[in-house]
């Protein structure tokens, strides 16, 4: 008999940044009063699913975001730096007008080829180190559900990885808005369907929607 699982790939939600940073991994990025009730929202929205195993990146928002989940649903959390955010040479730079990164010209080597990218961690390593924490999350919830909290880029390559496309893209075309879920369908072990959803989408401010974030 097929045993199917399903793995829901979390985006965290909206983080404090009133300077335009990328974050990436920094220490001390929390959510924003909006990310927690994006966090709560989407808690609410599954506490009647089949949810038996979660996983957090170790940064601070992705344990803030998991947090509502894990005590509505009574579950431990499992840090797991597989699902980190992924590193990047622009960590700490603004990309706003004026003096923004991508104005200085010593920062244009470093975005000399976006198909790696040239900027930081390469995509199939990112692909990689994502598909064998979903493998153990799968593993772990064999049957039933896991979700695996995790951030935008990291998330968007998986999906990519599994759809069979190309990892090169327009970061401002993801499929990946806060605190929406990216779901994986497994029969065994073999990925059948994604599912894309966004629980907490009414929350989300209209000049937000669609817009890219960097370090996300």
């Amino acid at each position: 008999m097929t045993t199917r699982t399903t793995v829901h790939l979390m985006r965290h939600g909206e983080v404090h940044n009133p300077a335009g940073v990328l974050y990436g991994r920094l220490a001390g990025y929390n959510l924003s009063e909006l990310g927690h009730e994006m966090a709560a929202t989407v808690a609410e929205s599954l506490k009647e699913r089949d949810i038996t195993y979660l996983v957090a990146s170790p940064l601070e928002r992705a344990q803030q975001t998991v947090q509502p989940i894990a005590e509505i649903l009574d579950l431990p959390i499992h840090d797991d730096e597989r699902v980190i955010e992924a590193s990047n040479k622009f960590e700490g730079k603004t990309f706003g007008v004026g003096a923004g990164a991508l104005k200085r010209p010593g920062n244009w080597l470093l975005v000399w080829n976006p198909f790696r990218p040239s900027w930081g961690e390469p995509y199939k390593q990112i692909a990689k180190r994502m598909e064998l924490a979903i493998d153990d999350a799968r593993d772990a919830a064999r049957g039933h559900e896991a979700v695996i909290v995790a951030h935008q880029l990291p998330i968007w390559i998986a999906r990519r990885a599994y759809e069979r496309a190309r990892f090169a893209h327009d970061p401002r075309k993801r499929q990946c808005s806060l605190a929406s879920l990216t779901s994986l369908t497994f029969e065994d072990d073999r990925f059948v369907s994604l599912h894309y959803s966004e629980p907490a989408g009414h929350l989300l401010p209209d000049v937000l929607k669609g817009k890219f974030v960097g370090g996300a």
